[in-house]
């Protein structure tokens, strides 16, 4: 049994690395040119060997993945001190339901603003002509989605045991 423990704990602390280098990395589309959009900022690299970064613009889209991934990452704190609570606090024989409901939340989180990113990906190329491809951070949110997926139902299922 601790040895199922230490692995549900590990892919927790799995996904939430994942999500915070999602969310706070700025690697959400890559330019041509080591150029480089995030959820936060616009960086470009310039010629004295530094990052430039502006704002991006207001648009409601971008906001709303903006909120979905920090209410994901939230969802994903409060699902592990969740489960560390319920693991010390519950009688044996219990599930861990609340838990396994939060992360499916983070799951679902993660999942529409990652959705939503790349349906509006036409302003993206809109804005910036010179084409460019989805970054790494945007592909570790693809990745954090079956994993919080997979690590709710799992909470769902796991009985506390002595």
């Amino acid at each position: 049994m601790s040895l199922l423990l230490l692995v549900v704990s590990a892919l927790h602390i799995l996904i939430l690395i994942l999500l915070f280098v999602a969310t706070l990395d700025k690697s959400w589309w890559t330019l041509p040119g080591k150029e480089s959009l995030n959820l936060w900022y616009d960086c470009t690299w310039n010629a004295n060997k530094t990052w430039t970064c502006t704002e991006v613009s207001d648009n409601g889209w971008l906001k709303s993945v903006q909120v979905l991934m920090v209410l994901s990452l939230i969802l994903c704190c409060l699902s592990f001190i969740l489960f560390m609570f319920q693991l010390y606090t519950m009688r044996r024989g219990e599930l861990f339901y609340a838990t396994g409901l939060c992360q499916l939340c983070t799951s679902l989180a993660v999942f529409t603003g990652a959705l939503i990113y790349a349906i509006h990906v036409d302003e993206i190329l809109a804005k910036h002509p010179k084409g460019g491809s989805f970054g790494y951070c945007f592909i570790l949110a693809w990745v954090a989605f079956p994993l919080a997926l997979a690590s709710g139902v799992i909470y769902i299922h796991l009985r506390k045991r002595e």
